[in-house]
């Protein structure tokens, strides 16, 4: 099969690329290879897609709505998937602009370039943090999502009607994908495990929001890329062409857990700094996988133990490269 598939570089992108090229499938990878956060890792990542003769990089495109469209026919692409976008609730906050150029526009075109060329199936990432305010105890694709706390999640929010719009008008197949806490190897520097573990093995101070009693549905990187690879390669039939899938782990665990374990992975005490809970941030996300459960038989396999010692493994071989 031949996938085009935006931010390759990025993390997820990065380990979904590399699953599908060891399956024999063809990508066209896009990244922008922008600076949000440390260009090497990602120039690392891309390093290690770029030996495989299934594998084409291209920088960037995704601003010029006919260059995909002619990208799309040129490498007869089958399905497209968009992971590509400016990422980070904190960041929201004080560059509201780049969320508006990357998480809307650049969705709009691709998702015009998937309209004229009719491609099969258009699967894009969406987030958890549509949920917002919703105060329920565990969401699923079915809760109300029409209060967004930050404003990334107001446009992830808005990819997921625009899809809907589009898939009604044009009857094309789409698919979005709210991903909750992913970690593991190559992970984005910016989130919390690779902060505290980069901070702890530092000995720098970290700094614990909401007392450290936030809780999040940490969902280990192959489990995901396990879930997103069978919705990419199964053809399922449903009656309403526009889907949505919490991809997660079903578990939500403490802040405060997770630095326990990263304590002892590391051999190391944290020096921490309690603060009270900031602005834009939700106490708990958990999410319900009935859904993907029964469509896709998914079952989440790696543990938050496991997970982070597998990363912590990585982390302590890439910082000494």
């Amino acid at each position: 099969m031949k996938i085009l598939l935006t931010g390759c570089a990025g993390f997820i992108g990065y380990h979904l690329t590399s699953k599908l090229i060891n399956e024999n499938h063809k990508v066209i990878g896009l990244d922008s290879m922008n600076k949000y956060y440390d260009i090497n890792l990602k120039k690392y990542r891309l390093g290690n897609l770029k030996n495989n003769k299934s594998f084409i990089f291209i920088k960037d495109a995704l601003k010029d709505k006919n260059k995909i469209v002619k990208l799309i026919k040129k490498y007869k692409i089958e399905k497209v998937v968009h992971l590509a976008a400016q990422p980070g609730v904190r960041y929201s906050l004080v560059n509201p602009r780049s969320y508006i150029d990357n998480n809307l526009l650049c969705f709009f075109n691709i998702m015009e370039a998937c309209k004229i060329c009719r491609i099969k199936h258009f699967i894009y990432a969406s987030s958890s943090s549509v949920y917002g305010l919703n105060k329920s105890q565990k969401f699923n694709e079915n809760e109300k999502t029409e209060e967004p706390a930050q404003l990334y999640a107001a446009t992830k929010k808005s990819n997921e009607v625009m899809a809907e719009a589009y898939s009604n008008l044009f009857k094309l197949k789409f698919t979005g994908l709210r991903f909750f806490s992913v970690y593991g190897p190559a992970g984005r520097p910016d989130m919390a495990i690779y902060l505290f573990t980069k901070k702890i093995f530092e000995n720098k101070k970290i700094k614990v929001f909401n007392y450290g009693n936030h809780a999040r549905d940490f969902t280990y990187i192959d489990d995901v890329v396990n879930a997103v690879y069978k919705i990419i390669t199964r053809n399922l039939k449903k009656k309403k062409l526009h889907q949505i899938y919490n991809i997660a782990s079903g578990k939500s665990e403490k802040l405060s857990k997770l630095i326990n374990i990263i304590e002892k992975n590391l051999e190391k005490k944290a020096k921490k700094i309690f603060l009270p809970i900031q602005k834009g941030d939700i106490i708990k996300t958990s999410a319900d996988i009935k859904k993907l459960r029964k469509d896709y038989k998914y079952k989440s396999t790696v543990s938050i133990e496991v997970g982070l010692t597998k990363f912590i493994d990585w982390f302590l071989k890439y910082i000494k490269s």
